[in-house]
């Protein structure tokens, strides 16, 4: 481009310099030979070297420091300084310097225009001379502007008005649609507006027509309509020249296309509209701000580009800032400020946000900002101030009602962190424990907790340090006089601490316990009274037929006196079996465990059901084909699932379906946390079902309850159902009933898995004479009962068994202690003194080998006999068969 551009400055009568900022110190790259004429340096003198060789000793450093750094950030600046010319005579030179740039970001060059003034600081009859100066300086100026644009993206014109002809470069004739060949040859004047668009036309010629009748700027945009139909953006910009009559001779500009510009220019607009955001510029020191339509719109004003300052800080409300402000400092700037609506008077919040520059044109401050409204937000800052305000008081009001409630309060207050430590603790403490506070504070929660809730301190301890909240949970807590106090307490977390709230609940627990007791000796009021009006009925037939037996006998009737010891012996077995009932539900019958195959076991009692039940009820079986074992009391799940079927049977009056099914069944957590005592885990479980009767909420409330029956009186007993409960119980399982009225029940028992095997088949019976004693076999019978002690003591000597006696435990040890031989130790669990177990154990240190038998019709250590059995002994239940007796006693004598 410099090729084009300095063979333009050579035709121009302006002294001309041209630096290069790229080469270090700037050097002179070029001068004019107007340069020379005024400096009366040649360009070989001058090339290569810094302009400041021209500078004179008084010039001011003020001026040179403005100098350096307008070229330092590349921008325009226009400057007088007092220069030195090759003779050494001094003169003023208006300097007005340029960067000239290539469509890069730095400039390749810097251009200085010179005018002499000396002449305006000699004399002020010379200021016609320098006005005129001036003007030709502005002229060559503007000239150099449109040079600069013919070099780079421009296209110029030079009309010549005399002739009313004008001629063109290519870019202008392709801009306005012409023929370049004719444009450069020359065309007539009205081919100038041939490509304007029809409603721009009437406008630029108005323009053109003020130029050519003696204004001198010509400065326009409009639209060019291509022959294609598109349209583009172009801004003209020219001046006319005059001849020495003062006559326009000529009209010359350069065109450049500003589409994209055009483009940019509405999509601000249209994002100033759509943000409610209005721009402006203000150059300081002039009286106008330069504004966007936006700007108006927000200040209520009418649309307009240019407004006075007055006018727009006159809209301010009166101790605000102004809208625009003089300042001498450059950076960012922020305000806040209230303004009167011009249109409506409305008062509004606006905001403005800018920053200060430095002008390219005039070397002075322009600020360049942006103004929205911030009304809603000032409103909301209002609101949110007064619900502050209103926050804080009740907020305060709120401190002072817990502070009171701290101090005040009974329940146990306090605060502490996941270890457990206590933090704080409110006066209640005190004033029910006994405590001072700084006997508390510092001690770990679970240091205040009886030794008997050890368990439940464990884990609310473990929850505090797991950051889980723990409610309603009821411990003791010790008082410094050596009492007990019942606390519920309730922890709930809060960010790293925990706050605690623990009520005193101690007379709770005791009516509590009242209650229980009052429900227990209700409980056995009717158990009493259910226990005597059965065992009445048994031994009125136990005492009837034993009375006629004796009768009989006193008279010599010995016929047909079997039918009365059959009637006497039905009795007493129907109250032993009344007695396994109660123990099976009070869960303290002797059971004896053992792996139980239960499909195997109810596929054989399948045939003993089809017989209970009548021929209008179908039996169907469906067993789990994958289920494991179960450790169990066999005879008595026989019997629970026989109670059962038989309730079955009696809901089903006119027929229907009983099943009886088996699964695998996991119980969670969710499900045992709703339930009493059940553990979660897998379980093996019975479903018997019927399409009977049902039963009513009020009556499944009361299935378990002992002697509950619906039945007719004498029908039945009211303890088949809790039989079923107790040995579920019993043997660590569950149980759950399902019913409703007209649909059937469903009774599930649950009972734990089992890892063992099947044990081997039990000996079958023989008779007793195969259970005599060998040579000498000694047995002790140790019994407080004389008649079963003496019964037992019979069946011994029946058998050939050398028999010992004692009535009580340390009557028993006596004998054990001696040099008797004794083969095996015959005892009843509960003896007076020293109990069954004791005795074994006691006799054991001195006969470490000795066999027990155990007799027990109640026992509630020997619940489960394989937790209550050491190795080599055993237990039989009374009552029991004399038969049973000795097959036992043969048997464990015979074991080695």
């Amino acid at each position: 481009m410099a090729g084009p551009v300095f063979s333009a400055f050579e035709k121009s009568g302006l002294p001309m310099v041209a630096t290069d900022p790229r080469t270090p110190d700037n050097p002179i790259v070029y001068v004019n030979e107007a340069f020379c004429r005024i400096t009366g340096y040649s360009p070989e003198e001058a090339v290569g070297r810094n302009c400041r060789f021209l500078q004179a000793l008084g010039v001011n450093q003020d001026t040179i420091t403005l100098i350096r750094e307008a070229i330092t950030a590349g921008r325009a600046i226009s400057a007088e300084l007092l220069n030195r010319r090759k003779d050494g005579s001094e003169f003023w030179n208006h300097l007005f310097i340029t960067p000239i740039a290539s469509g890069e970001s730095e400039p390749q060059f810097f251009l200085a225009t010179q005018v002499d003034v000396t002449q305006a600081y000699e004399s002020r009859n010379a200021q016609a001379a320098l006005e005129a100066s001036q003007r030709e300086l502005d002229q060559t100026n503007e000239r150099l502007r449109l040079t600069l644009t013919v070099a780079g993206t421009g296209g110029s014109w030079d009309w010549d008005i005399t002739k009313g002809r004008f001629t063109a470069d290519a870019r202008f004739a392709a801009l306005h649609d012409l023929d370049s060949a004719e444009a450069t040859e020359g065309l007539p004047a009205e081919a100038f507006f041939k490509a304007i668009h029809p409603d721009d036309r009437r406008r630029i010629r108005l323009a053109v027509g003020g130029i050519l009748n003696g204004a001198e700027i010509f400065s326009k945009e409009y639209r060019l309509l291509a022959s294609d139909g598109s349209v583009r953006w172009a801004l003209a910009r020219g001046r006319c020249h005059y001849g020495d009559d003062e006559r326009p001779l000529k009209f010359t500009g350069v065109v450049t296309d500003i589409t994209e510009q055009k483009h940019v220019e509405e999509r601000l607009r249209i994002a100033q509209s759509a943000g409610g955001i209005g721009t402006f510029e203000y150059v300081d020191g002039y009286a106008t701000v330069n504004v966007s339509e936006e700007f108006c719109r927000l200040l209520g004003l009418h649309s307009s580009y240019v407004l006075p300052v007055r006018t727009v800080n006159a809209l301010i409300e009166p101790g605000d800032r102004a809208l625009v402000e003089q300042s001498s400092s450059e950076g960012a700037s922020y305000v806040e400020f209230r303004i009167r609506r011009a249109d409506n008077k409305e008062l509004r919040w606006l905001a403005r946000r800018g920053e200060y520059v430095r002008d390219a044109e005039t070397a002075g401050l322009r600020f360049i900002g942006v103004i929205y409204d911030i009304t809603a937000a000032k409103e909301s800052e209002a609101r949110l101030r007064e619900l502050n305000e209103r926050l804080e008081n009740r907020v305060e009001e709120r401190t002072r009602e817990r502070d009171r409630l701290w101090s005040l309060s009974s329940d146990l207050f306090s605060v502490c962190d996941s270890g457990g430590y206590l933090n704080a603790v409110n006066p209640a403490w005190t004033e029910l424990l006994g405590y001072q506070e700084e006997e508390i504070v510092g001690t770990r929660i679970d240091s205040w907790i009886h030794e008997e809730d050890r368990a439940l301190g464990d884990s609310l301890l473990q929850s505090l340090q797991q950051g889980r909240a723990v409610t309603d949970i009821d411990l003791r807590v010790p008082a410094k006089d050596g009492s007990y106090r019942w606390i519920n307490w309730t922890f709930a977390p809060s960010e790293d601490v925990f706050y605690s709230v623990g009520r005193d609940v101690t007379q709770r627990k005791q009516l509590e316990d009242q209650l229980r007791q009052s429900q227990k000796m209700e409980a056995v009021g009717q158990l009493t009274g259910g226990i005597a009006h059965d065992f009445n009925n048994l031994l009125t037939g136990i005492v009837g037929s034993l009375d006629l037996l004796q009768s009989r006998m006193a008279q010599g009737r010995l016929e047909r006196l079997d039918r009365y010891i059959n009637a006497a012996t039905t009795s007493a077995n129907r109250a032993a079996a009344l007695t396994h009932r109660l123990l099976a539900f009070a869960r303290r019958q002797p059971l004896d465990p053992k792996p139980v195959a239960v499909n195997r076991l109810i596929l054989s009692m399948e045939e003993l059901l089809r017989r209970t039940m009548s021929e209008s009820i179908q039996l169907r079986i469906t067993a789990d084909d994958d289920l494991p074992l179960t450790l169990c009391d066999p005879n008595q799940l026989e019997s629970a699932i026989l109670n059962l079927a038989i309730n079955a049977r009696d809901a089903m009056l006119h027929g229907g379906i009983l099943t009886i099914e088996t699964s695998i069944t996991n119980l969670d957590r969710l499900y045992v946390a709703s339930q009493q005592e059940v553990s979660p885990g897998r379980y093996i479980t019975i479903s018997v079902s019927d399409t009977g009767t049902g039963m009513p909420a009020d009556v499944l409330a009361q299935a378990f309850d002992p002697f509950f029956t619906t039945k007719p009186l004498g029908e039945g007993t009211g303890l088949g159902l809790s039989m079923v409960y107790g040995f579920a119980k019993q043997s660590e399982g569950h149980v759950r009933i399902y019913s409703e009225v007209g649909r059937g029940t469903t009774v599930k028992i649950y009972l734990p898995c089992h890892a063992g095997e099947l044990e081997g088949d039990a000996p079958t019976s023989a008779s007793t004479e195969s259970y005599r004693a060998g040579a000498g076999e000694t047995v002790l019978v140790v019994e407080d009962e004389p008649v079963v002690r003496s019964l037992i003591l019979e069946v011994l000597a029946d058998l050939g068994y050398q028999a010992l006696e004692a009535m009580d435990g340390p009557s028993g040890l006596k004998i054990l202690e001696s040099k008797q031989r004794i083969d095996l130790l015959v005892s009843d669990v509960g003896l007076p003194g020293l109990n069954g177990r004791q005795l074994a154990d006691h006799a054991r240190l001195v006969r470490p080998h000795l066999k027990v038998l155990f007799i027990t019709g109640y026992a509630e250590q020997a619940a489960i006999a394989s937790g209550f059995l050491a190795p080599g002994m055993e237990m039989i239940t009374k009552p029991f068969a004399i038969e049973d007796l000795a097959a036992r006693i043969r048997e464990i004598i015979a074991k080695s």
